[in-house]
């Protein structure tokens, strides 16, 4: 299989060092120094379920690499416009664009880019990073991939990746309704992000505080909220399956909005807190956890992106 990774970061890196491997073709799109350490030395992952190095094509331009059979989109979630207005090199008739980013926004403004026949759901579970240029740091979570159709049939070009990540290793699945694991992802992201982003410390401390952990857990009933009025088919007890999913992960646990806050880096908030308020807004559907911890963290946001 020929992969194009669009985001060679934490999640692009390692799913598409992982497939590379495995002996398939995987061509990297990166950026500045971790782009020419790709270039020089090859890619390096330093992972809790073993380390590996393997050498990929990279570049800055896609159009280096020509037509792909899929296209493993993990760039962040405010820069999807623009990465999706310069995928038409690599996109032959049948390519799949999976995004595998945070938020519920990203399929569709790929799709209006480049057309709703390529792009398919994605979600990815993991907790990795660029530790530094070239170098993929992999600390925990289950490292799996969840990939659909929007319309959920189960297609070749989906069947075939899902074979190919299961022989490189990789936990993956093909869903049964893709909105539905986005969404559920998605509570859980806003809970997990901006708890440990507003609080600025990991999740064992967040749950052994009250407060904190019945905050937590009313900015999932938020998103699950909004979901329902969505059209999204959630389960009665997803609730409480993503509080008790997040009991169990580990006590050091930050989340990658965390990372961007404390380090500099332009925040994906817009697109996580941001989008529950909006969304929430054309509903009339109060969601006062999520408009807090917008409120927290937009100063900052917006100072991280020179605003």
């Amino acid at each position: 299989m020929k992969v194009v990774v669009v985001g060679a970061g934490g999640v692009g890196g390692y799913f598409g060092g992982r497939l590379a491997a495995a002996g398939h073709d995987v061509a990297m799109v990166a950026r500045g120094p971790h782009l020419a350490a790709l270039q020089e030395h090859g890619l390096r992952v330093s992972s809790v379920k073993g380390d590996f190095a393997v050498r990929v094509d990279a570049s800055e331009d896609p159009a280096a690499f020509g037509p792909c059979d899929v296209v493993l989109f993990c760039v962040k979630a405010y820069d999807t416009d623009a990465a999706a207005g310069r995928l038409a090199p690599v996109l032959g008739r049948d390519t799949a664009v999976v995004s595998l980013q945070n938020g519920v926004d990203n399929e569709d403004r790929i799709a209006a880019v480049v057309g709703s026949d390529h792009v398919v759901g994605g979600a990815a579970f993991i907790f990795s990073t660029i530790a530094e240029p070239g170098l993929i740091a992999h600390a925990g979570g289950p490292a799996r991939i969840v990939v659909g159709e929007r319309d959920n049939r189960r297609t070749a070009r989906v069947e075939s990746l899902l074979s190919a990540c299961l022989e490189a290793g990789i936990d993956a699945d093909i869903a049964g309704d893709i909105n539905a694991v986005l969404w559920t992802k998605f509570a859980f992201i806003c809970a997990a992000a901006g708890m440990t982003s507003s609080v600025r410390l990991p999740l064992g401390d967040i749950r052994e505080s009250p407060a904190a952990w019945t905050m937590f857990r009313d900015i999932v009933a938020e998103v699950v909220a909004l979901a329902r009025l969505e059209g999204i088919d959630l389960g009665d007890d997803v609730v409480d399956q993503q509080v008790g999913f997040a009991a169990g992960l580990p006590a050091d646990s930050y989340s990658s909005l965390h990372h961007d806050l404390t380090s500099g880096r332009r925040m994906e908030l817009d697109a996580l807190h941001g989008s529950v308020v909006r969304r929430s807004d054309r509903f009339g559907l109060a969601v006062p956890a999520c408009r807090a911890t917008l409120a927290v963290l937009e100063p900052w946001a917006r100072r991280n992106a020179g605003s």
